[in-house]
């Protein structure tokens, strides 16, 4: 089997509900997401994809579809904040996400699995994500 990884880099922020640290704050980070599949390479002469696995602007379409489209540049918080201080934020701010999570790097992870492998085709398969919240931390899931 082949792997292939594609980075993408997003700008979000977030606030972890009832944290008890500095994270309880609204906060952004710059973050880089490696997605990395595998599978076998195609093995059809006569088709343009022959020798892929996945097209690298099919897998980038796919991410960007499932995940950067909706949480760049975006504020994500827990659906169980203070439903006030969310109504606020939505109409000062169109780009509010909701998530019935809190929004902590692993949790996001989770979410981005569920949705990437939900647009993936079948002959391709999930093999690694990997969120970095700063230049120098990261969560990672490997799939079995």
């Amino acid at each position: 089997m082949i792997t292939l990884t594609k980075i993408f880099t997003f700008e979000m922020a977030h606030a972890l509900l009832q944290h008890d640290g500095a994270c309880a704050n609204i906060h952004g980070h710059s973050y880089r997401l490696e997605v990395t599949v595998t599978g076998k390479p195609l093995n059809k002469p006569q088709d343009p994809k022959n020798g892929m696995i996945i097209d690298f602007s099919d897998l980038k379409k796919i991410v960007n579809n499932a995940v950067i489209s909706r949480f760049d540049h975006a504020l994500v918080l827990n659906a169980a904040s203070n439903e006030g201080l969310l109504k606020t934020l939505q109409q000062q701010f169109p780009n509010i996400v909701t998530v019935n999570f809190q929004p902590t790097s692993e949790n996001l992870l989770l979410d981005f699995v569920e949705k990437i492998n939900a647009l993936l085709p079948e002959t391709v398969l999930l093999k690694r994500l990997r969120l970095y919240e700063t230049a120098t931390s990261y969560a990672e899931y490997i799939c079995d």
